[in-house]
Order: structure tokens, then sequence, then C-alpha cells
């Protein structure tokens, strides 16, 4: 019996881990499974609505950090996890994605001397300014198995001295949770057409300091969505931070094609982006989802740590100015009906091939 503690502390790190309970849940008597929630996303729409979704377990802990400086945060989880740790005393500590929890959690265990599995290791933006680069970088210099969504996450990790022998290409796990939940989405899709009004248009989701919390940028970017709602309708939910920037920056507008959410749900902000002709984004998650969909996608940042939906799927990188944005959505919404294959194990098993190595004993 292996004792398996998983950590979830951000929205990107339920669609991660749950495919991966669901799949050990199978084997009870191989595996017991503690589910400990940081915190690190604390409202109700941030975190409380996914467990449900997902239909994950309600966590074992909850140390209900909620936010700060990234320094602060990071040693407050690292100060309430290594008590949680402790007591339970896991064989492997799973941590996904690259939030302030991942690097936290990963450094407590590590310095504990208990085995670290990271989930979605080796993605490289190259760019150290990104706080995610810096989660990313370190934990996977002190993870015991690294398990990669794509080729080139190998080879980043080869590059920068990584056993080969604690590197295992497993594909996507967040597809796994795409391909379950397509279904649900769409039951809510003829809901969502009705009360937006809905037909050809385009679906937005930034919630990037670089992008919301500079005020020339934000300016920028409210003014391009202002000029291309009057070619299609735009609908963006909104942080209800970055709402508060948009009226503080007297950014707001009196068009009715552009229309400002409260944010969303994984299954409703999915059954929208099934059917949106294009995507503005700067989520990792949603330019991996859209290269799964086939849909047309414009990254507003000038690096991805995710290459292969650019160079495989429908991703494209685009800068955050106003002239930039409109004739990058004009072109992208001319070039539309172009279906993408999938990259290689984004394929809805990446779960069933993570479960299959923890079963095997060449990694124990």
């Amino acid at each position: 019996m292996q004792r398996i503690l998983h950590v979830v502390g951000a929205r990107p790190n339920f669609m991660k881990i749950a495919p991966i309970m669901r799949e050990m849940a199978k084997y009870p008597d191989e595996f017991e499974q503690i589910l400990v929630h940081t915190g690190q996303h604390y409202d109700a729409n941030m975190s409380q609505v996914f467990f449900d979704e997902l239909d994950m377990p309600k966590p074992d802990v909850n140390l209900d950090v909620g936010s700060g400086t990234h320094a602060w945060q990071t040693a407050q989880i690292m100060q309430q996890f290594e008590p949680v740790v402790l007591d339970y005393k896991p064989d492997w500590v799973l941590v996904p994605g690259d939030v302030n929890s991942t690097i936290a959690c990963t450094l407590v265990a590590s310095k504990l001397g208990l085995k670290v599995a990271h989930v979605e290791a080796g993605l490289r933006s190259f760019d150290r300014t990104m706080p995610e680069e810096i989660n990313r970088l370190l934990t996977d210099q002190i993870s015991d198995l690294l398990l990669t969504p794509s080729r080139d996450a190998d080879e980043n990790l080869l590059r920068e001295g990584i056993a080969p022998e604690n590197i295992h290409f497993v594909g996507n796990v967040m597809i796994d949770t795409l391909v379950r939940l397509l279904p649900k989405a769409e039951v809510r899709w003829p809901m969502h057409r009705e009360r937006y009004n809905l037909d050809r248009y385009i679906l937005v989701t930034l919630h990037r300091p670089s992008n919301v919390d500079e005020p020339e940028t934000l300016a920028e970017i409210m003014a391009a969505l202002i000029e291309i709602s009057r070619q299609i309708p735009v609908l963006f939910p909104v942080h209800p931070r970055t709402r508060s920037r948009i009226s503080t920056l007297n950014l707001t507008h009196n068009n009715n094609r552009l229309v400002l959410t409260d944010p969303m749900g994984y299954l409703d902000f999915l059954a929208l982006q099934m059917h949106a002709a294009l995507l503005l984004t700067d989520s990792g998650g949603i330019q991996e989802e859209t290269t799964y969909l086939g849909i047309p996608c414009l990254t507003a940042r000038p690096n991805t740590e995710r290459p292969v939906t650019v160079t495989h799927g429908t991703n494209r990188l685009v800068t955050s100015q106003r002239d930039e944005l409109i004739n990058a959505v004009r072109t992208a919404l001319q070039t539309l009906g172009v279906k993408k294959t999938a990259p290689e194990l984004w394929d809805g098993m990446t779960a069933d091939r993570i479960v299959h190595l923890f079963r095997n004993d060449s990694i124990r």
C-alpha cells in the first residue's frame, strides 16, 4: 500500500490532480490517497466550484493560506505544510503545475527526505521574469519523478542535467479532464447561448499581472476589445480585481457587444470555449485546451512554456497592443476551419499512464 499525498492550490491544479485521484481510486488495495488544498485560491468561484464540478473529494487538509506576496504566500504554505507531511508520512507527494503551492510543498517534502513527483514537469518559457518559470525550474531540480506533457519538456529537462531515468513522458493530464467533461459542458451551452444571445463570438480570459495590472497595457487591451466588438461580439469573464481596475482607469464602455461577466466555473467556461470562434487569453491551460479542440487561440504574451500549442496546435503569440490585437484577431477570423491534430499522448489517457508508473516497482 502506497500513501500518496496530492497537493492542489490554484484552479489549474484541480484539473491535473482530479484524473489521477480518480484512476488511483480504482486500486484501493494499492493506494491510500490524501488531498491537501493549500488555499492559494480561496474564494468559492476560484476553488470550491472546481471541487464540485470535477467530482473531487473534500480535501483532507485545507491550509487556508489565502493571497499575499510571493514570498509571504510561499513561506506560509511551507510553514503550514510541514506538520501535515510529518503527520501523514506519505510515500509520495504529487505536486502539479507551477504555482507557489508547487514549489513550496516540493521544498518541504524534499528537505524531509520524501519523494516528490512533479506533474507537468519540464515546461519552459525561458523568461525568468515570470514567477511561474522560477517555480518550474526549481521544482524540477529537486523532484524525484518528472512527468512530462510533451517531448520538448523531456528535452528541456535533459539539457538541465536531470537523470533520464527520472523523466517519463506521459502526456497532458489536463486533456483527461477536458475529454471527460465535454459532454457535461455541452449540456450548458443552450443556456449560455440564450443568456448572452450568442452566435459567432470571441471569448477572452486574461489574468496575468503584465496584462491586467499595468494601466497602459490594460488600456491598450480594452481599446482593442471595444474596436473588435464592432466586428464580432466579445465575451470577457473578468476577475473582480481586474473589473475594479477597469473602472478605476475609466476604461468602461457603452458597447453592448463587449460583455464583461463574473468569473465562471470550469464547465460554464468550457461550454463557451467549445463554441467560440476565437479565444484571446494569457492562460497556459487554455492554450492547451484550444489546441485539443481545434479552436483558434491568440495568446497575449511574448512567450509560452507550451510551444507545442504553436508548432502543432492552433495557438499564436501576440503582443498586448491595440493595433496588434485588432490585426491578429481579424487575421485569425479569416483563417477559421483548420482542424489541428492533437499533440502526441494528448488523448485523455494520461492519468492511466501515470498510475501505471506508480504501480510499477521500477520507480519505488
